[in-house]
């Protein structure tokens, strides 16, 4: 429940096939009105680097307001977000129903599409942002063994530094040839719904968990299966598109969703539900793209078939459906909540499912890694993803855990590299799936 309101935030959909939603003038006057009143607010100072940027612009201009602002500085601020959709969700008391009818990263968007469609994006962006055909390329056996020897050369990590613009002490993800789609094996079980969960689900792979984290799908494969869960793969995939949004490239994620969509669609009616272990992924389908196509029906079955693997979990155990035989305690466990699952409103389930481990404690941390998929490897914006990162750090530093999680991998990973304290043992940064399948002893 908002401050001040006794209603519960409602979303607009993106009106962004309008010709006001690509018009520069329309898009400054909204920009100037909004950041007047975040100027006024100030409440969000303490999320990403969007509010500074914006406060020391205005704190630093002649009148000492707005609109002492140049327009022309209006896109450091816009720099800066990388749509985690904090501050709608967790901080802002103006977002609609209040009538000032604030939604500062759909703003920000329109600004980042207004850009792209103007001025395009670096090589880097776009290639750091076309996940899919990097993971087909740098998974082709032997260049996989090639990339990955030469991410950890520091000879070559200077070199990308200087000609890509890729931090060299940004941890980059490995690449595996043999990938979860080339693994992965069905294996049908006796199908029980239990509450709206129809007991039979498709992983939505991700280009992370297919290319990158292929024993991610073991991991769910093994838990769901002792949980008496059919578990297929979606039998073709793109990417989800979330990078793409994130740089304002709103035409690849029409295309991606046109790839993406009725494949699901059509494994919803054949009787499934969705999942997917990257929770940036499932928000795009839960929100992002149901606000780009609210009346798209396809788009809208596979948003309500669409769970987070935990949140799924947890929905069965309220059926009484969950398997409680554990074999293995897990001590404590720091979690830390990635934003996009926080901004799902599902609650921390990952951590309730855990919990239900004897002798297991779960410390969850509710703070940004910073990471996002590539504010944290990008030269310009290293330093600030790692600012952002340090109150995880020094949790995680302090609470000295038998174990360390985060529901999106690629955190886990930022946070480790960061977090000179964890062991040997704690390395690296383990997904909640993985920690789950420990405790089973599968």
């Amino acid at each position: 429940m908002r401050e001040g309101s006794l209603e519960a935030p409602t979303r607009h959909p993106l009106d962004w096939k309008s010709e006001d939603f690509w018009d520069k003038s329309s898009l400054d006057t909204e920009l100037e009105r909004v950041f007047d009143i975040c100027h006024g607010c100030r409440r969000c100072v303490s999320l990403c680097d969007s509010f500074p940027t914006l406060f020391d612009l205005v704190d630093e201009s002649e009148t000492l307001e707005v609109d002492g602002v140049a327009k022309s500085d209006y896109i450091k601020v816009v720099d800066q977000c990388y749509l985690c959709d904090l501050c709608y969700m967790t901080k802002c008391p103006y977002v609609p129903p209040h009538e000032w009818n604030l939604d500062f990263p759909h703003l920000m968007l329109r600004a980042k599409a207004q850009r792209y469609k103007t001025d395009g994006a670096s090589l880097r962006d776009e290639t750091l942002t076309s996940t899919d055909a990097v993971g087909k390329m740098a998974s082709i056996p032997l260049i996989d063994v090639t990339v990955n020897a030469a991410n950890k050369t520091p000879l070559f990590r200077n070199a990308l530094e200087k000609t890509f613009g890729v931090h060299r002490e940004a941890p980059v993800p490995e690449y595996h040839s043999k990938t979860l789609r080339k693994q992965f094996k069905n294996s049908p079980q006796t199908v029980k719904a239990v509450g709206e969960t129809k007991g039979k689900v498709a992983l939505y792979a991700t280009c992370y968990g297919n290319y990158n984290a292929p024993h991610l799908g073991e991991d769910f494969v093994s838990v769901y299966e002792h949980n008496g869960i059919q578990i297929d793969l979606v039998p073709k995939e793109a990417c989800c598109g979330m990078p793409k949004l994130e740089l304002g490239d709103l035409d690849s994620v029409d295309e991606l969703k046109r790839k993406n969509i009725p494949v699901l669609a059509r494994l919803v009616d054949q009787g499934y539900d969705l999942i997917a272990p990257i929770p940036s992924c499932v928000l795009m389908y839960k929100q992002e793209l149901p606000l780009m196509y609210p009346d798209d029906e396809d788009v809208i079955k596979v948003k309500n078939a669409f769970y987070d693997p935990f949140e799924y979990l947890y929905l069965r155990h309220k059926g009484g459906e969950f398997n409680i035989d554990f074999k293995a305690s897990l001590g404590d466990v720091s979690y830390q909540v990635a934003c996009h699952l926080r901004v799902q409103n599902i609650g921390l389930k990952a951590r309730d499912i855990l919990d239900l481990v004897p002798e297991t404690k779960v410390k969850p941390i509710e703070r940004c890694s910073g990471h996002d998929g590539t504010y944290a490897v990008k030269v310009e914006t290293r330093a600030k993803s790692v600012k952002i990162a340090r109150p995880v750090v020094r949790q995680v530093g302090e609470h000295q855990a038998d174990h360390f999680i985060s529901d999106c991998p690629m955190a886990a990973t930022h946070i480790e590299n960061l977090a000179e304290s964890l062991s040997a043992d704690e390395k690296p940064g383990q997904h909640p799936m993985t920690l789950l399948r420990k405790a089973y002893g599968i």
